[in-house]
């Protein structure tokens, strides 16, 4: 039996991290070209700074598309990281916002170049060579 891409919803995706960030995001944009439309990411259990790129890019893909992706049970590894960056409501457009009233990026298309305000540096959490060193647009 093989794994068809169509039916690919990335639960088997465990970590989402530098180390393979450029193979999961090959791998989402592959499952959002066979027509996938939400993807459960339950057992992303690592996870690093990278990790809300990827999701960005996989969500602009499937917007090109005309498809509205939706990111099912992300835990709360994942949840954290959204909020850090600030792109709950780039993520999760329909979804109910945990602070009302946040200010959207101007164009959520670059919204991952844009500064968090009142975010600590990448440096001062032990990530000394993010995100400048994250975005790989290939």
């Amino acid at each position: 039996m093989s794994i068809i891409a169509a039916n690919d919803t990335l639960q088997s995706l465990s970590s989402l991290t530098v180390a393979n960030a450029t193979a999961a995001l090959e791998r989402g944009l592959a499952a959002i070209r066979a027509g996938q439309t939400s993807f459960d990411l339950r057992h992303v259990l690592t996870v690093d700074s990278v990790a809300v790129s990827v999701m960005l890019a996989w969500r602009k893909a499937a917007q090109d598309a005309g498809i509205e992706l939706e990111l099912k049970h992300l835990p709360p590894a994942l949840q954290s990281l959204t909020k850090l960056y600030g792109v709950c409501s780039l993520l999760f457009p329909t979804s109910e916002q945990l602070e009302p009233g946040a200010p959207l990026a101007e164009n959520p298309a670059h919204a991952e170049f844009a500064p968090v305000v009142g975010a600590p540096e990448p440096s001062k959490l032990g990530l000394a060579n993010a995100p400048a060193d994250l975005h790989h647009h290939h």
